[in-house]
């Protein structure tokens, strides 16, 4: 990484000088602070505080299943004593499982490709947009040459303020905002004064409703998995119980019969004193 940002600067000090040497002015540099940014955005701080508030269920979800599995551990650990082998390994089997889902729950909520990356990138996409276009918009208005974001992988040894336009960017975006507001409502207003449907956009509601569908496809996949692995479970399980009674109930006929056989040897002792 470091290799790859050496050589970036390398190449932008030549690319500078190139420029420098066509130019009397030399290259005009500024930089954003997207982090700066993002916290200045209203839109995205709400989104954000419902979507940590949705990893802190997911986190308390997998706490609990945890605990379930951390439960059935230690009371397979006493239990050991009463049960045979193959109960064992039963038992054993279930708590493998157990653990499977919850690995696979995790992995699906906090993974690469899980809940939380798909939802910050969904949240995230709206505003690095509108900084894209604002910084378009700025560059080409300011004569700008190079524009950097200081939270990216680009190592800025130093950055004095007065190249920051991050300001520059949310009042752009602020302006676009309040622009958009204003469209909105009077475009309600007309709308109650005029008949018809309000026009939409095809292109966009497909795009809406082809998200909606992945996400009902996905949570139908999920569901399923779910409903078999628990039907899976209550099968072992009952299973389980059904060969554990029957274990009980063999080792208290043994026992009865033991006393009984032993009842019955004190009375052919008893009646042999006797006679």
């Amino acid at each position: 990484m470091k290799t790859k940002v050496l050589l970036s600067l390398f190449a932008l000090a030549l690319f500078g000088q190139a420029i420098v040497a066509q130019s009397a002015r030399g290259p005009r540099i500024g930089y954003i602070d997207m982090e700066y940014i993002l916290e200045n955005v209203a839109e995205y701080q709400e989104a954000n505080a419902q979507l940590e508030s949705k990893v802190q269920k997911w986190k308390v979800e997998i706490e609990e299943k945890r605990s379930a599995i951390e439960q059935m551990k230690k009371d397979l650990s006493v239990e050991k004593v009463l049960l045979t082998k193959e109960l064992i390994e039963e038992r054993e089997e279930e708590i493998k499982l157990l653990e499977e889902e919850m690995l696979e729950y995790q992995q699906d909520r906090f993974g690469p490709q899980g809940d939380l990356v798909v939802q910050r990138n969904l949240l995230v996409k709206p505003i690095q947009d509108q900084v894209f276009n604002a910084v378009q918009e700025i560059a080409k208005n300011k004569r700008y040459d190079f524009v950097f974001d200081k939270s990216a992988d680009v190592v800025m040894l130093y950055s004095a303020e007065r190249y920051d336009i991050s300001d520059l960017v949310l009042r752009s975006i602020t302006r676009e905002v309040k622009k958009t507001e204003r469209a909105n409502k009077t475009a309600k207003a007309k709308e109650r004064f005029e008949s018809g449907e309000v026009e939409v956009d095809p292109e966009v509601e497909a795009r809406k409703e082809a998200a909606a569908n992945s996400r009902a496809e996905r949570q139908r996949q999920l569901e399923e998995r779910k409903a078999a692995k628990i039907k899976e479970r209550e099968e072992k399980k009952k299973a389980y119980e059904e060969r554990r009674k029957k274990l009980l109930e063999e080792r208290e006929a043994k026992k009865k019969a033991k006393e009984a056989e032993e009842k019955e040897d004190n009375n052919t002792e008893e009646n042999e004193e006797n006679n």
